[in-house]
């Protein structure tokens, strides 16, 4: 498995970062990441079509015409699904489109997502650029710099807050998007061909679904 490399602030390979036990230890399963990626997509969705039925429209409330002796087919009322401006049948009403899946494959997805990442060296840790100042330039210097399995786009930079210099600097760069570390979802990993993630935004990220110390602290 290729090593998680570190990037300097100028772009460049500074040293490797050790997985954590769970992740280095994470077999990775298309079936769980498809079935994570599936759900997530479906619960983006936001679910508000509607339309009406014949018990919503207005008006209808008195029989067009009497039963018999017209000729005609008879009608009970004119908001029925037949008429013009009569309700719908089997219509679309609001509704929440994502399932339910098991933290576990939640887990197994997310970590599954991030090494295969790892595995085909489309991913690296950088360390605290310190800009003072959001520079689009500086970032496309840097990025023009990084190692050749970060080239690949789109690439997704993840931060650690969205107003920093660093976000400010990547997110005007065609096919470069930014997200935070809290709103990052397997979907996020897998849709990006190549990561860059800060070291704050890393460490939080790992930490997911690590198992906890009696003190309440990360395992080592």
């Amino acid at each position: 498995m290729s090593p998680l490399q570190i990037l300097s602030a100028q772009g460049t390979p500074s040293g490797e970062l050790e997985l954590t036990p769970s992740l280095a230890a994470q077999e990775i399963k298309p079936h769980l990441i498809h079935e994570v990626v599936t759900q997530e997509l479906a619960a983006r969705r936001s679910g508000s079509a509607s339309t009406k039925t014949r018990a919503d429209v207005r008006g209808g409330g008195a029989k067009p015409w009497k039963q018999k002796g017209t000729g005609r087919a008879r009608q009970g009322s004119i908001r029925s699904p037949q008429w013009v401006g009569g309700g719908v049948v089997f219509g679309p009403h609001p509704r929440t489109f994502g399932g339910k899946v098991n933290r576990k494959v939640q887990l197994q997805a997310w970590r599954g997502a991030l090494k295969a990442h790892v595995e085909r060296g489309s991913m690296a840790v950088v360390e605290v650029l310190g800009w003072d100042a959001p520079s689009t330039k500086i970032a496309s210097a840097f990025l023009a710099k990084t190692p050749e399995g970060l080239q690949a786009r789109p690439l997704l930079v993840v931060v650690d807050a969205l107003d920093s210099s660093v976000a400010k600097s990547f997110r005007n760069i065609r096919d470069v998007y930014v997200l935070e570390s809290w709103e990052l979802e397997t979907v996020d990993v897998m849709a990006a061909r190549s990561l860059l993630v800060e070291r704050a935004a890393w460490d939080r990220l790992a930490a997911i679904g690590e198992p906890r110390s009696p003190a309440g602290e990360a395992s080592e």
